[in-house]
């Protein structure tokens, strides 16, 4: 145990020697190692000084693009999420990482990493709003903003690869904006921008059937959006009713693979909200059982 603290301890004293100056420029950190990340793995990121655990924070973003699960996944995701959901750092350093993560959601990303594993780190910044506000109305509508328009312009379904790990552009836009729904600050515009980008992602227009448990990952803002009670019987027939017409020509039904791998996704998507509207005691949830039961009737 006190070998284990002295290396804690001289890992902190390396980091705050060592940290990069600004947000992304190498994977691993300037400084550091793929051999000193796993050392810290080791030692479930623990980082005593609070100055040393900032700055690598802010070196680990770019490493969140990087073609190695083991550092992109294992390492910068994990340590981002841990040290956000322990509350280690102030409004300051979550705004810092905040803004240095939205721009990793522009721009060409042929390898498919750098969009979702933004996307993701960015559901847990949302998540510390949630549980603890920082962000005026003005940064929480921007991010709301954000995160329906990556959601809604993802195009590439990689989901898991054995060699390359996860993508999952689709499910980590949808943590997302379940992190936003969850937040009762949220006004109904915002969510209903949220159901909208939902939508879009339902029931994909180019024809990619989901494999990689998507469905059940869009289902979820949309359930923590009817918890708000903010929707009423009516709002949410029209909202699932709209969804059908997605599938495209029906004179294709049955007869096209585009339109079939549509029908797949759109009846996953249903079935995983109606679950958990049967299964549920909250009177909000139930309240989408008879829209959901319409529009599966719907879909030929």
């Amino acid at each position: 145990m006190q070998a284990v603290k002295r290396l804690g301890c001289g890992l902190a004293f390396m980091l705050a020697a060592c940290a990069p100056p600004a947000f992304g420029q190498a994977c691993p950190p300037e400084g550091q190692s793929v051999e000193s990340l796993q050392a810290l793995k080791a030692l479930k990121f623990t980082v005593p000084d609070a100055d040393a655990k900032r700055s690598l924070a802010e070196g680990l973003v770019a490493c969140l693009a990087d073609p190695d699960p083991a550092l992109r996944d294992g390492i910068a995701y994990e340590a981002l999420a841990q040290w956000m959901r322990a509350g280690d750092f102030d409004a300051a350093g979550l705004r810092r990482l905040r803004d240095a993560l939205y721009p990793m959601l522009d721009g060409d990303d042929a390898d498919g990493f750098r969009r979702p594993f933004a996307a993701l780190v960015l559901s847990e910044v949302a998540r510390t709003d949630r549980v603890q506000p920082w962000m005026t109305p003005v940064e929480r509508a921007a991010m709301v903003e954000a995160a329906t328009g990556y959601l809604r312009s993802v195009d590439d379904y990689r989901g898991y690869d054995q060699r390359d790990g996860w993508r999952h552009g689709v499910a980590h836009g949808a943590d997302w904006l379940m992190q936003l729904a969850l937040n009762p600050a949220l006004e109904r515009a915002q969510l209903d921008a949220i159901l909208a980008a939902v939508a879009v992602q339902a029931v994909p227009a180019d024809g990619h059937a989901y494999v990689f448990g998507e469905p059940g990952r869009l289902a979820r803002p949309v359930l923590y959006a009817a918890r708000r009670g903010a929707y009423t019987d009516a709002e949410w027939q029209a909202w699932f009713a709209a969804l059908v017409p997605r599938l495209g020509d029906a004179s294709q039904a049955y007869a096209d693979e585009a339109w079939l791998a549509r029908r797949h996704d759109l009846m996953a998507f249903l079935m995983s909200l109606y679950i958990e509207a049967d299964q549920t005691d909250d009177a909000a949830l139930k309240q989408l059982k008879p829209a959901i039961v319409a529009a599966i009737k719907q879909v030929p």
